[in-house]
């Protein structure tokens, strides 16, 4: 198969349909001679967070010597920026051909593997093939049933955190939604708890103590920010001082502090891990769609976050940095809770422009405006993403405002392509 080829049998296959478990990645790894079980893991759930924790533990253990395999979804610009190594993506060639042994296994399965089944076994022969020293597994959705969680153990277990989201997958309580991440906690092993839910802590913590693992977590009150601007965060925890990270966004120190602690961990399992790479990996640090500038004049920044919890922290962003309302250009699943998530994004925008994000669970652009004018915020239903950036922008220079794109990274790919050709 070609790279075109390839991906177009990837995405033909369904992850619909199909019975919650372990059966089809067990039988499809086991047909590869299980890759997964010659790697070391660090493996990270948790409902917001875990992509930015990912990226920023993945580049600290690079600059402390290890080759490093990084696992993450979704993919914001191409899709082999899913599986990188030392933070290089996959080559077109590695993944055509390595998909293709694991089409052959597949294709030999009576209850075949979903797309992500099939994208995680792809990853997990290629950190093999690589000889990863360490791999930053990232779930795809959930923790228990989630693809990921065959590997047998790992030598830390993250949860990020836990709120309210995919509830037709996770359950409808935080309770719940805690138990399945909770999953992913190895029999005598070890698990970093991050969040701030107590609830969902004691139900982690339950789960920790039956599997006899060790459990940790984030002092974040000793955590002290110097200075926040659009240039970075400089800040002081634990026993560290000054600390300097670019990626912006008032959540980042928090996600930054988690990495801090899982990295103490590490090293009293045996990694070395200096105090010079902690600090370099975390500055160098680059993730995408996480308010990030990506252009300057006019000043416009994307976000991802499409819950509730996501969109509550980009909003104390946009408060963070700016002393007036913003543009909102925005999109949003019908799934999501978006009468909240209007109500929050409606707190700091001046003026929204509404999409309909490029996925059949997306809210018609029609419907989201209504939701914002219902609520007395100024809204604008646009027919598509570059209509939107080319009337916001025009409204920006205008009057002088920033623009934040909010609510789904499904429109960060379509928002740089737009912004090549307009501005």
């Amino acid at each position: 198969m070609n790279y075109k080829e390839t991906l177009e049998y990837i995405h033909s296959v369904s992850n619909f349909f199909c019975k919650p478990g372990l059966d089809r990645i067990g039988q499809l790894c086991e047909r590869l001679r299980n890759p997964q079980n010659d790697l070391k893991y660090v493996h990270v759930a948790g409902t917001n967070g875990k992509g930015s924790f990912c990226s920023m533990l993945s580049n600290v253990l690079y600059k402390a010597g290890y080759k490093v395999g990084l696992y993450t979804s979704p993919y914001i610009l191409e899709f082999n920026e899913r599986i990188c190594i030392n933070g290089m993506s996959i080559s077109n060639d590695d993944l055509c051909r390595i998909t293709e042994k694991v089409k052959l296994a597949a294709d030999l399965m009576e209850d075949k593997p979903t797309e992500f089944e099939l994208i995680t076994a792809v990853a997990f022969e290629y950190f093999k093939e690589q000889n990863c020293d360490v791999v930053v597994l990232e779930c795809g959705l959930g923790g228990r049933y989630d693809a990921t969680n065959i590997i047998s153990k790992s030598i830390l277990s993250v949860i990020t955190g836990i709120s309210i989201d995919h509830t037709s997958f996770l359950g409808n309580t935080v309770e719940q939604i805690a138990g399945e991440k909770a999953g992913i906690i190895k029999d005598n092993g070890k698990c970093l708890w991050c969040g701030d839910s107590e609830v969902a802590k004691n139900v982690i913590l339950k789960e920790a103590e039956r599997k006899t693992a060790e459990f940790f977590t984030v002092d974040k009150h000793s955590l002290v920010i110097n200075n926040m601007d659009l240039n970075g965060t400089d800040f002081d925890y634990d026993r560290y001082q000054n600390i300097k990270i670019k990626l912006l966004g008032s959540f980042q120190p928090f996600n930054a502090c988690n990495v801090i602690s899982a990295v103490r961990i590490l090293n009293d399992s045996g990694f070395k891990i200096s105090e010079y790479a902690l600090r370099e990996g975390l500055f160098d640090t680059v993730w995408h769609a996480r308010f990030e500038i990506i252009n300057n004049s006019p000043l416009i920044i994307a976000d991802g976050g499409h819950n509730p919890e996501g969109v509550e922290v980009a909003v104390d962003s946009i408060k963070q940095y700016f002393d007036q309302k913003v543009i909102v250009v925005t999109g949003v699943m019908k799934d999501k809770d978006y009468n909240y998530i209007a109500e929050k994004i409606g707190s700091v925008g001046k003026r929204v422009y509404c999409i309909t994000a490029d996925n059949p669970r997306a809210l018609s652009a029609e419907s989201y405006a209504t939701v914002f004018m219902n609520n007395g915020v100024d809204a604008v239903a646009c027919s598509d993403v570059k209509s939107a950036m080319i009337n916001a922008i025009k409204y920006a220079r205008e009057n002088s405002l920033p623009i934040v794109a909010l609510g789904s990274l499904y429109m960060y790919k379509e928002i740089i392509e737009t912004l090549k050709s307009i501005v």
